[in-house]
């Protein structure tokens, strides 16, 4: 499609060729200038590195695994050292001969070798919740991409929208003048140039209102993108989007979407591994019913006769330690309790997601449906209207027809393409919608 001249619009946009992802953390990297050229494409790219809501699914990510880590922690042994130093009454000496210090030094390591399977279920569930996350991450990269796309169209049908206002308003500005030459040899009224003239000062309101909508367009997709660099020369300069919004049928079946909902809604699956993580937080509380035992070993230096290093007592010592809360106020049973009810509401969750799920792609299915007969309706309807202005005119030309009929038949052509730019944008965004529902990534993103 042809770039269309339009005003100078003030916004700051997208550095959508800055290399690499945004840190917060990280120094300011230099302005990148707004691009001359800006395609879906690119746009895509710079939302999965900068888009905040897919950033902030990659911190929960790094998040759970350091969560991982601790957990974890207690299946490996532990080492740890103590020191204590004592000045006391030689009365209270318990060493012979009789001393009014004592001080002792010890490393040691322990391990645990059994605590009810509570170490085992709560690495687990760590684990089932870090998996989680990265069904999040790629949840949200949907919703995001999905957002990008709406508002790169939104932007590319406001563009086509000036374009349609501007061919009518030259449209009329040709009346105007056909109609201005033929008053001044005499051929027509001044009604009927005064009629010209305020359909010409009409037509300047649709077209002032799609500038608008474009420039606010523009600022959506910024946000979308998660572009915040603002510059001077960014704000005086937009890139020029390349794209336009065809109309390429596609065919889906209701069935084939509900299946591939199930099998690829990466929230689905999130919630699933959630309900897995609550099991097993079940029989971590479970734990404490049942004894811990651990072996502890280490070296242990201790005073002697004398407060000299030389005649102090040292030693390996290995063994055993066991815990067991035969009664701790029924707070164990309170927190199976607890995790029990977690694991029905988590399960319920799924059910009530699968359902939620179903409605949005048989939605989305009707809306696709909709859109592809409007998109079909609209194919034919600006030839048709472009035919009857010429009709009009030629008629007009000839004494045979009115202004007001050549005017009307203007304003049906304008609303002709008005509604095919709508419709082809209905239809791109209602395939796009469609594609998330069935858990599909977008199409420029390469699946792992």
């Amino acid at each position: 499609m042809k770039s269309v001249s339009l005003p100078s619009v003030s916004l700051a946009l997208l550095a959508v060729l800055l290399a690499g992802p945004v840190s917060g953390a990280a120094p300011a990297a230099a302005p990148v200038p707004v691009p001359d050229q800006l395609d879906l494409k690119t746009a895509i790219g710079f939302a999965l590195e900068n888009n905040f809501a897919i950033r902030q699914a990659r911190e929960r990510i790094r998040q759970q695994e350091g969560v991982v880590v601790e957990v974890s922690s207690r299946q490996i042994p532990n080492v740890g050292a103590s020191a204590a130093y004592q000045l006391n009454d030689k009365a209270l000496s318990t060493s012979f001969p009789a001393s009014d210090q004592t001080w002792q030094l010890t490393v040691s390591a322990s391990q645990v070798l059994y605590a009810g399977g509570g170490v085992r279920s709560g690495v687990k569930s760590s684990q089932l919740v870090r998996e989680a996350a990265v069904l999040d991450l790629k949840a949200a990269i949907n919703d995001a991409l999905l957002g990008v796309r709406t508002t790169f169209f939104d932007v590319l049908l406001a563009r086509e929208k000036i374009k349609v206002q501007e061919q009518n308003l030259d449209l009329l500005r040709q009346q105007l003048k056909t109609t201005t030459d033929r008053y001044d040899a005499g051929t027509v009224s001044a009604f009927e140039k005064l009629r010209a003239e305020v359909a010409v000062a009409n037509a300047q309101v649709p077209l002032i209102t799609a500038r608008n909508d474009y420039r606010l367009a523009i600022e959506r997709l910024r946000q979308a993108l998660g572009f915040t660099t603002n510059t001077p020369e960014n704000l005086r300069k937009i890139p020029d989007f390349v794209g336009s919004l065809d109309y390429a049928p596609a065919s889906f079946d209701l069935q084939s979407a509900f299946e591939a909902a199930h099998a690829n809604r990466p929230d689905l699956q999130r919630l699933t591994q959630l309900a897995a993580a609550r099991e097993e937080s079940v029989t971590t509380a479970r734990a404490n019913y049942y004894p811990n035992l651990s072996l502890v070993g280490g070296w242990e230096l201790r005073k002697g006769p004398t407060g000299s290093f030389g005649d102090s007592n040292d030693g390996l010592f290995v063994g055993l330690q066991s815990q067991w809360n035969i009664f701790d106020g029924r707070a164990t049973g309170g927190r199976v309790i607890q995790a029990r009810s977690a694991l029905d509401q988590a399960r319920l969750s799924v059910t009530e997601a699968q359902l939620a799920v179903e409605v949005e792609v048989r939605s989305a299915f009707s809306s696709f449906q909709e859109a592809t007969e409007l998109a079909d309706a609209s194919q034919k309807v600006v030839a048709q209207a472009e035919e009857a202005v010429r009709l009009a005119t030629a008629r007009y030309n000839a004494g045979t027809a009115t202004q007001l009929d050549v005017l009307q038949a203007q304003v049906d052509l304008t609303t002709a393409r008005t509604n095919q730019v709508q419709a082809y944008y209905t239809y791109n965004v209602a395939v796009a919608s469609l594609r998330k529902a069935m858990g599909l990534s977008d199409e420029f993103v390469t699946a792992k």
